[in-house]
């Protein structure tokens, strides 16, 4: 499915989301934290769409602007969401793959994150 255009994105660093809005209300999210030592990888956790706006390109907007923010960082992404992995595979060009140990550091430092479960 096309990727929504009327959809506003944006980032709410302390409390680890990243908010997509269409008409003024909130479609959907990723909720993410970032690794320790700062500025570390951005780490996808999950990516939810509210139902009534599932099947508008909502979650692949999400997804493509998080790694899209990543870049801007100059840090790696780590997408341990089920859906952001499977679009990292889909979009290798937009989503470069993160290395098996920045993973497992990843998916060590999501125990620190309870608010994430």
């Amino acid at each position: 499915m096309a990727e929504n255009a009327a959809v506003e994105i944006r980032d709410d660093r302390e409390h680890g989301s990243l908010v997509a809005y269409e008409g003024g209300e909130s479609a959907g999210a990723i909720a993410y934290f970032v690794m320790d030592p700062a500025p570390g990888a951005l780490v996808a956790v999950h990516t939810v769409v509210r139902p009534e706006h599932e099947g508008k390109g909502v979650a692949g907007a999400l997804v493509r602007e998080f790694y899209a923010m990543a870049a801007r960082e100059g840090v790696p992404v780590v997408p341990l969401c089920p859906y952001a992995a499977t679009w990292a595979k889909r979009h290798p060009d937009e989503a470069p793959e993160a290395s098996a140990e920045l993973v497992r550091e990843a998916e060590r430092q999501l125990g620190h994150h309870p608010e994430l479960f």
